[in-house]
């Protein structure tokens, strides 16, 4: 059976949703949404703070240097990123900014704050978001994508990404984007798929015609 068959049932739902939803899933084709389950969330909001607000390549090299920092393990632990200097973790691409959260989330690995994978996949999902976003840096954004690609929870709606907002607008012929609110509110309709939807809507063609032709 394929890796990617337990997301048989989510897209028979949304394609079963309507014709736009139907031409969507067609258009795009079976999802493979790949989680990186073996990741602690330490691991996995790191990362998901050096890929914040660029491509894939870009976030790809900021994190390569970053581990060459540390060639004698996996991943820098958050002893390593608590101590390591401002200079080199500037020089493998991270903002000022970026550093300041990077080393509040070892902080928080350290403290227990930051739960290790066992416990945070015991938590409900919100339980989980109310207590990282307390971390300077992180918002619900950067929890989510805790919550889609390392706890694999498959009813995740991140109604924040842009992407997904502006999928939605393309997808129904909107004038202009649903604010996030409005678009947690749409989206309970597609629970308990909201992970599956999310892939969908971020490959959604920046014009609708493509997906039609």
């Amino acid at each position: 059976m394929s890796a990617f068959a337990r997301y048989d049932a989510s897209i028979a739902f949304l394609r079963d949703l309507d014709d736009d939803w139907a031409e969507l899933v067609a258009h795009v084709g079976p999802c493979l949404h790949d989680p990186k389950a073996a990741r602690e969330p330490y691991e996995a909001l790191v990362r998901a703070i050096g890929y914040q607000q660029l491509t894939a390549k870009a976030g790809d090299a900021i994190i390569g240097r970053l581990k060459a920092l540390y060639p004698d393990t996996a991943f820098p632990t958050p002893e390593n990123i608590t101590v390591a200097e401002f200079d080199a973790l500037r020089m493998c691409g991270f903002s000022a900014t970026k550093i300041a959260t990077i080393k509040a989330i070892a902080e928080g690995a350290l403290s227990g704050l930051i739960p290790p994978r066992n416990v945070a996949g015991t938590m409900d999902d919100e339980a989980l978001i109310a207590r990282i976003v307390t971390i300077k840096g992180i918002g619900r954004w950067t929890v989510e994508m805790l919550l889609m690609y390392s706890l694999e929870r498959m009813d995740i709606l991140p109604a924040d990404d842009f992407r997904v907002r502006e999928g939605y607008r393309v997808l129904k012929s909107l004038p202009e984007q649903p604010k996030p609110n409005a678009l947690r509110e749409i989206g309970k309709a597609w629970a308990p798929h909201r992970t599956v939807a999310a892939w969908y809507l971020w490959r959604m063609p920046r014009e609708r015609g493509n997906v039609l032709k």
